[in-house]
């Protein structure tokens, strides 16, 4: 059953406390309304850790700062080679209409590190590069403490992901036959494919024509992984507030309470296609289901279609939608179903991506 409010009767996200995440209070019908086949697929986790509110504003302004680089920095940072799966890329992807997404910016990086397990994925996926390759970062003195700030909280947002597979982990060793205990907490903890996006939404020009599809911003997809962490949107006016200070140094955006046009963000769509925003408070993190998840669960929980609506032309002016998805993923040789290891389920996903390119 869907979580719905009593007062507009809409649906809405599942929302659990950290507290109850690390002490395994958190029911296994509670995990249905958020994971389960009628679901919006999402949770919401609250009383994160006293410093994530500045991690996470000091990130999302990065991302206003990285976007900003000039052309020549930022073609450093791209890797072609790899289908820009790692660093920096804009105008790759295509969006829902078919047109290349020139208004999205996005930085790829891996997450957690195990020399000898990346030894070992690069000698049994040598073509799989897009999974395997190696982080590249701006040059430090270009853009001072990017780097830092990038992993740390990606490594916050990865730990408490932990904690909700481990709740995931209790409802599949009580529902699934067969199902091996910590399997999800296991992944989410050690695998070396886990990967981030920061990602920058630049101001549309105001030459732009107005977009009438719904995923404006972003093409309604499914996530490959098991579990994508989500930080809450930020929106700067980058007229008012420029990415750069006159000598260069960086210091934390200001933050606009709310974008001008409300349809702005986040959408889910439910199993019978309807659509419902999801709005991630600033201090709570969101963790979606992807296709692996699914997978392993056997269907129990299921994959969310999601895209990001973008601001109309009118309301857009120049503002700047920044936001970070850590996507948990399984180590490229663990089994996701029967038949597939999850390097088989990612060069399919790959495959029909860039087939429709």
């Amino acid at each position: 059953m869907i979580s719905k409010d009593p007062s507009t009767d809409q649906p809405t996200a599942v929302s659990v406390t950290l507290q109850e995440l690390k002490d395994g209070t958190v029911s296994l019908a509670t995990l249905e309304q958020a994971f389960g086949p009628d679901s919006l697929g999402i949770i919401l986790v609250s009383d994160l850790p006293e410093r994530f509110a500045e991690m996470r504003k000091t990130l999302l302004s990065y991302s206003s700062y990285l976007a900003n680089l000039s052309e020549e920095e930022l073609v450093k940072c791209e890797k072609p080679e790899v289908q820009y799966n790692i660093g920096w890329s804009c105008g790759k992807e295509t969006l829902g209409n078919g047109r290349f997404d020139t208004l999205k910016g996005s930085y790829y990086a891996q997450v957690l590190h195990d020399e000898a397990l990346e030894a070992k994925a690069r000698e049994l996926y040598p073509n799989l590069g897009a999974m395997t390759g190696s982080n590249v970062w701006p040059d430090e003195k270009v853009l001072p403490g990017f780097r830092k700030a990038y992993e740390d909280l990606c490594l916050l947002i990865v730990d408490v992901a932990s904690l909700v597979a481990r709740s995931c982990d209790r409802y599949g060793a009580a529902k699934l036959e067969g199902y091996e205990t910590g399997t999800l907490e296991k992944i989410v903890k050690t695998s070396i494919s886990t990967k981030a996006r920061l990602l920058h939404y630049f101001p549309p020009p105001t030459t732009a024509a107005e977009d009438s599809s719904d995923d404006g911003w972003c093409a309604t997809h499914l996530d490959l992984g098991a579990l994508t962490g989500l930080t809450s949107q930020m929106f700067v006016d980058e007229a008012i507030h420029k990415p750069f200070s006159a000598d260069g140094s960086f210091a934390p955006l200001t933050e606009m309470d709310a974008h001008p046009d409300p349809s702005a963000g986040l959408w889910i769509k439910d199993r019978s296609g309807k659509t419902t925003q999801v709005d991630i408070p600033r201090d709570c993190l969101g963790f979606q289901t992807g296709r692996a998840l699914e997978l392993i669960t056997q269907g129990k929980f299921k994959a969310v279609p999601h895209f990001v609506r973008g601001a109309r032309a009118s309301k857009a002016g120049s503002i700047a939608r920044n936001t970070l998805a850590v996507f948990t993923q399984p180590n490229l040789w663990d089994m996701v179903d029967e038949k597939r290891d999850f390097a088989t389920l990612a060069q399919e996903v790959f495959a029909a991506t860039y087939e429709k390119k």
